[in-house]
């Protein structure tokens, strides 16, 4: 699916539920997050306006571009980007209080998904959170689902393998459960299709 697409479809649908992941997430001013495949930003952005410390990472240039457009936009300063590859991060371990990946999970498949999450762990604090927002599995029988469905389809190729896979094998609960994260809080939204977790790393 284009960078345009994007941001003139998908990030408007998606704004109401960004603006509530900081506040469900415990996200407070002066927290250090990364946002992995933060495509256009539009995470990162709303992070930074609720004064979090917010890095986001992209592999694709074009993401990035639109990214760095709307951080300009905006006046903020305490946002920033950088082109990465998410299975390969380029930060140290047990650097930031959060880390969040919004509806970049269902698009890959699982091999990837799993090196993804793996790299988040690694770079969250022991004490901080991941955060998950992605497709909530099963998807519910109603019109938003419908709507998820052939957005996926037409989006073809890579991308509809991977949202396939992610359904078939569970989605978040699943990766939940491989990656041993111990799920502190969930929440639902648009119809019941998307689901936002937090997670530690271990039970406190």
């Amino acid at each position: 699916m284009s960078f345009s697409s994007y941001e003139y479809f998908i990030d408007p649908i998606l704004r109401s539920v960004r603006q509530i992941i900081p506040g469900f997430s415990g996200m407070k001013y002066g927290d250090e997050v990364l946002d992995v495949c933060c495509g256009t930003g539009a995470q990162v952005i709303e992070y930074g306006k609720q004064g979090i410390l917010a890095t986001g990472v992209d592999k694709e240039q074009s993401m990035l571009s639109v990214a760095l457009k709307n951080k300009e936009k905006q006046k903020l300063t305490n946002v920033s980007f950088c082109q990465a590859d998410a299975t390969s991060l380029p930060f140290g371990a047990n650097k930031f209080d959060y880390v969040s990946i919004c509806f970049g999970l269902h698009d890959k498949e699982e091999d990837i998904r799993n090196k993804v999450v793996s790299e988040m762990k690694r770079v969250v604090k022991q004490e901080g959170s991941l955060v998950l927002a992605d497709f909530n599995v099963p998807l519910p029988g109603n019109m938003w689902a419908m709507f998820a469905r052939i957005i996926e389809y037409i989006a073809g190729g890579s991308h509809y393998r991977g949202f396939k896979d992610f359904i078939n094998s569970g989605g978040l609960k699943n990766i939940l459960n491989n990656h041993l994260l111990f799920k502190q809080k969930a929440g639902y939204f648009k119809g019941g299709i998307l689901e936002i977790i937090q997670a530690k790393l271990y039970r406190e």
